[in-house]
């Protein structure tokens, strides 16, 4: 008898969390996104222009895009050109490359890749995850090669990078 009350409770608790844990509103997915759909349905990016010393021409669209599509792929939100409930803004404000790697003899061996960029994030219905930094990220590279031969595979490894960290410090609020 006891036994058979106890499956009873289980099976009650069970039925409670089941119903009362689908009324959530926060959805939590694999890719780390922890968004409230019912506060936020929008997303805007805006251009991030090159600010940068040195410019790459492929940097700026290139960051601009795989941001916009990393949102879109990951998120229930729709993007929109401007206002979204959620919005992305800022600049790239560095892009160079150093030696990293010195030979006994004082000689590069490879040089780095580093990309900052400046971000503003606003989520009107939760003004708490606002926040306004730099991220910055890197891929290293032979000195054997040129920087302009090298950026075509850099670049988008780098933004791939800094896109994954900034989609994590915006929406992974857990």
């Amino acid at each position: 008898m006891k036994r058979m009350l106890s499956s009873i409770y289980g099976m009650l608790l069970v039925g409670l969390v089941l119903r009362f844990g689908a009324s959530c509103s926060v959805t939590y997915s694999f890719s780390g996104a922890s968004v409230d759909y019912t506060k936020s349905k929008t997303v805007s990016v805006g251009y991030f222009n090159n600010m940068a010393a040195m410019v790459a021409p492929i940097l700026s669209p290139t960051f601009t895009d795989e941001l916009k599509s990393k949102l879109a792929s990951q998120t229930r939100l729709q993007v929109v050109p401007e206002d979204g409930d959620l919005s992305f803004t800022g600049e790239i404000t560095g892009y160079s490359s150093d030696p990293v790697a010195i030979s006994g003899e004082e000689y590069a061996m490879m040089n780095r890749l580093t990309i900052t960029v400046r971000v503003k994030f606003v989520n009107k219905a939760e003004p708490q995850f606002n926040f306004e930094k730099s991220f910055s990220n890197y891929e290293d590279y032979n000195t054997n090669v040129l920087l302009s031969q090298a950026e075509g595979t850099l670049i988008p490894q780098i933004v791939e990078k800094l896109v994954d960290d900034i989609f994590n410090e915006a929406l992974s609020n857990w």
